[in-house]
């Protein structure tokens, strides 16, 4: 038989993505008793799986989303002053493809770009301006050397620990955070909602179904989906991790015949990041994997583009994430399906339960506002808005300002090293320092910082350390990545 908590939840939240853990954090602040589950670790699918970017979507006003353009863009703004450790700006090289778009088409659509992400605090994000490549080191790399280019900014985001980030400060402000914990079914009880998990039930007022790309099908498979159930189209975006193909800290937005773009961004230093494709999902979202054709469809861009030549053998890592997008049914094209999200609130046995369908990493604080609202509503309170100027863990300082204060205070630790941290952890990077500064599990990684992760950041697992609270696993060789798993499975043993 299962244990019953004692414990009676206002919210429980189900999914450990950036929505659901964005939502946890703010009911947590706004001093609701929350619960968040999540079946795997935390930013395990979709939320990990991005192109890594905060940013308004420059595409999306070609299918006249105005408003989700703006909401985007002044959460841009928003996020990098509430996380500046992990998130900055980035320059965008669009290189001009007369025959896709013409040249005053995109100068317009940049001009209403720069216009939608106006903002009096905004002193990260320069407005767009025009370049010619044959003048300009952007067009250094390119085959194409001689043509118009256009010049815009916006944010790059560490995904997977925006994530971590979240849970992190919704337990701190007293939110229950369950990683590897499925759900196996949700009941209506005497206006009240039993959770059932593999060993033990939970109750809460209220369930926010944020499970991502299992939106859906969490509704269908406890009989709590009605004819008014939006539907999800569910759509795989593969990238493919690169030896550097060119110099410089600037972004590539490469247009294609099909109207699609596909991104080359700097990445972890030493690598270029490609992508993203979009096909159509069916199966487990968990199990997603690039495909060949995928695989051959960024290589062919790459090569397209620039003098650097890849095959299939120099890619380093591929991912795949399944992007839930919401379906309005208006359009049988991933490629114009809204990025916008819809949130639907029904009742069973007088118990609510809240679903969020669709959404982007770039407003998932928005969104978590948007929900709030809603639980407000249904516990007849009014509580105070307040993510969007309260730091995330690390985000209280300039991490420059911290890195130089950490070369000073341990100068025989690597700068390297040191800047890896700090634009991770930011101002918490001390925190484990000064545990103990000289304990290596192996080269560049201090027993400590592994420590905090599992205290602090609900790490389980080796990936769970190495490829989602970092990006170690591009930089270790195997046998350390074992150390390290090994250490992580004996720490929880």
């Amino acid at each position: 038989m299962k244990n019953l908590d004692s414990n009676l939840y206002d919210i429980c939240v189900i999914g450990g993505g950036v929505n659901g853990c964005g939502i946890a954090r703010d009911a947590a602040g706004r001093g609701y008793k929350t619960l968040l589950l999540e079946q795997a670790d935390l930013a395990a699918a979709t939320s990990s799986k991005s192109t890594k970017l905060i940013h308004g979507g420059l595409r999306y006003l070609e299918q006249y989303e105005f408003r989700l353009v703006r909401e985007s863009l002044q959460e841009r703004n928003r996020l990098i002053n509430i996380a500046p450790h992990i998130i900055w700006p980035l320059d965008f090289i669009l290189p001009h493809e007369p025959h896709i778009r013409p040249y005053p088409l995109i100068r317009l659509g940049l001009y209403i770009y720069d216009l939608l992400g106006l903002s009096r605090t905004n002193k990260y994000f320069h407005r767009s301006y025009g370049v010619k490549l044959s003048h300009s080191k952007f067009g250094n790399h390119l085959k194409n050397k001689t043509g118009k280019a256009l010049c815009y900014s916006d944010g790059w985001v560490d995904d997977a620990r925006l994530v971590a980030l979240n849970a992190r400060d919704a337990a701190h402000k007293g939110a229950t955070i369950l990683s590897y914990t499925p759900c196996t079914s949700i009941s209506p009880q005497n206006g009240a909602w039993y959770i059932e998990t593999k060993d033990i039930i939970y109750q809460s007022k209220v369930i926010v179904n944020a499970a991502g790309p299992w939106v859906r099908s969490l509704l269908n498979q406890n009989n709590l989906d009605t004819i008014d159930t939006p539907r999800t189209k569910l759509v795989q975006g593969s990238h493919i991790i690169l030896p550097q193909l060119y110099d410089g800290d600037h972004a590539y937005i490469l247009q294609q015949t099909d109207k699609r773009i596909v991104f080359a961004i700097p990445y972890e230093d030493k690598f270029t990041l490609i992508g993203t494709t979009e096909t159509p999902f069916t199966g487990n979202p968990l199990g997603a994997k690039i495909s060949d054709d995928e695989t051959n469809y960024l290589i062919t861009i790459v090569n397209n583009y620039f003098e650097n030549q890849m095959t299939k053998n120099d890619i380093i890592q591929s991912y795949s994430g399944v992007r839930p997008l919401y379906d309005e049914a208006s359009t049988a094209d991933a490629r114009t399906t809204t990025r916008d999200y819809k949130i639907t609130i029904d009742t069973h046995d007088t118990a609510p339960i809240l679903s969020i369908f669709g959404g982007k990493i770039t407003t998932y604080r928005a969104l978590s506002e948007h929900v709030m609202q809603h639980i407000d509503e249904i516990f007849k309170q009014k509580t105070k808005i307040w993510t969007a100027l309260s730091p995330l863990p690390g985000g209280t300082q300039n991490p420059e300002m911290v890195l130089n204060i950490l070369i000073q205070n341990y100068p025989t630790l690597c700068q390297k090293m040191l800047t890896r941290m700090v634009y991770a952890y930011g101002t918490e990077t001390e925190i484990f320092l000064k545990i103990n500064h000289e304990n290596f599990i192996c080269d560049g990684v201090l027993k400590s910082e592994i420590d905090f992760t599992i205290q602090n950041e609900f790490v389980k697992t080796g990936d769970d350390f190495l490829w989602r609270r970092s990006k170690l696993s591009l930089h270790i060789a195997p046998e350390d990545q074992k150390k390290i798993s090994d250490y992580i499975e004996a720490y929880h043993a």
